[in-house]
């Protein structure tokens, strides 16, 4: 048997600053308690667009609207400080720019697609903060040409600057300005969300609470030790892995056909998520018993992560996820969520004075909902007026319980391209993933990508 090549990638390396100079107007941007929780997790964004979507489009086209974006999204630009006495970092705003990446591949996007199928890994610069924490980039633009003029836009982004839909909102504002040449005439104002004086906040940190806050009275976080000091990134005891899987709108369908009682009404979130659970249970002997669900509040046209909005859902005692009725488990997610106080999670950062590292993401079992609206999802992105073919997200830096997103998939060709499937992509230890793969394919026809 031949055997499979592996593409071949090149890479070169540039830099796109503001477009107008800050000069002495350098100033600061105060990163909020959320976004100091999140310092340690990295979003991973790839847009994959068809040849004629990318047709005419060149290096220059996508960097110079950039120089405009940043304009309005000055602290993207910035880096990392401290300033004594106060070890609570900040983003300097000095215009140190973005990084961009260009890369070259060997292969056709089919090939692409059935040797690496949907994945994130090599599409995406691998960033970190750190260990110089004072001249890392807080997010990189990596564009990927493929033999067939195919492009894949890979962006990776500091958790700390904002949440997913952050990320998705600012490479979606970029293709729109590629489109129009300049910036829309509603252009975005950025202005710092948070401030640490904020005499409101800290009113609703200090609220009938006075007393130090205890890491077990928010199970979903976890204080971590960094690796090398000044690297943003936790320490794990296994190595994690990302797959994605494929749920049709077919399968969706008929999951909800099949267990789902007249009068109850269940989202396709939670009956994903109840599947993958009940597999991640039978792999682990019945656990875990407790799982974290994130989803997002308000929307915010400025990257933040003051949307983000954390719950747990535990199963009773006497009950095993592993045999429990897939549309219970649903239920169970969509009906008896214990949302966690976002104002104790933020004092936990503000008694440490920013000098902690916490982890959220895989401190327990993590599903997160990044099912939104038309237009204000992974797929505003567009090129040409052409929307993507695929688009996926994944997180990096996640906790050895592991986390599971749930994503819009493309429209589903099976029905007639009305409707949507959904694309899960899970980061777990590797040996669960291959376990999970086979429990899929064989006990619910569904499919990992490749």
């Amino acid at each position: 048997m031949e055997e499979e090549t592996q593409p071949s990638l090149t890479c070169k390396f540039s830099t796109v600053v503001p477009g107008t100079p800050r000069g002495d107007e350098n100033d600061t941007y105060n990163l909020g308690y959320m976004d100091l929780l999140m310092k340690l997790h990295y979003v991973t964004t790839v847009h994959f667009f068809s040849p004629q979507a990318a047709q005419g489009l060149s290096i220059y086209d996508f960097k110079k609207p950039m120089f405009l974006l940043l304009d309005q999204y000055h602290h993207l630009s910035g880096r990392i400080r401290r300033s004594e006495p106060s070890p609570r970092p900040f983003i300097k705003c000095n215009d140190s720019g973005v990084r961009i990446v260009e890369s070259h591949c060997d292969n056709t996007l089919e090939e692409w697609f059935n040797q690496k199928g949907y994945s994130i890994h090599e599409l995406v610069h691998d960033h970190v903060l750190g260990p110089d924490i004072s001249f890392s980039p807080l997010c990189f633009l990596k564009f990927t040409w493929f033999k067939c003029g195919g492009l894949c836009v890979g962006l990776s982004w500091s958790h700390v600057l904002g949440d997913f839909f952050s990320a998705f909102n600012f490479i979606t504002k970029w293709s729109h300005m590629v489109a129009a040449g300049h910036v829309p005439p509603k252009s975005l104002h950025v202005r710092n969300p948070i401030n640490p004086n904020n005499e409101e906040l800290l009113e609703s940190l200090h609220t009938n609470n006075n007393n130090p806050i205890q890491d077990s009275k928010i199970p979903i976080l976890k204080r971590v030790t960094t690796l090398d000091g000044e690297r943003w990134i936790a320490a794990t005891a296994t190595k994690i892995v990302s797959r994605t899987f494929y749920v049709s709108y077919k399968q969706l369908h008929h999951l909800l056909t099949t267990q789902e009682s007249e009068n109850t009404t269940t989202s396709y979130f939670e009956i994903v998520s109840a599947v993958f659970w009940k597999c991640v249970a039978q792999i682990r002997s019945s656990k875990p018993k407790d799982v974290t669900i994130c989803e997002h509040g308000n929307k915010y046209e400025f990257p933040t992560n003051i949307g983000l909005e954390f719950s747990t859902v535990e199963a009773n005692n006497n009950v095993s996820v592993a045999e429990s009725d897939v549309l219970e488990l649903a239920r169970l997610i969509g009906s008896e969520k214990k949302k966690v106080k976002k104002h104790l999670m933020e004092k936990l950062v503000e008694e440490s004075e920013g000098k902690e590292d916490f982890i959220v993401y895989g401190t327990r079992l993590t599903f997160v909902n990044l099912e939104q609206e038309e237009g204000n999802n992974i797929y505003g992105v567009k090129l040409n007026g052409e929307k993507p073919m695929v688009a996926n997200c994944a997180l990096h830096g996640v906790g050895d319980e592991g986390v599971v997103l749930v994503i819009p998939a493309p429209h589903d060709k099976e029905d007639g391209g009305n409707n949507n499937g959904r694309l899960v992509t899970v980061s777990l230890p590797e040996k669960e993933v291959e376990q999970l793969k086979e429990k899929l394919g064989t006990e619910w026809g569904i499919a990992s990508h490749p």
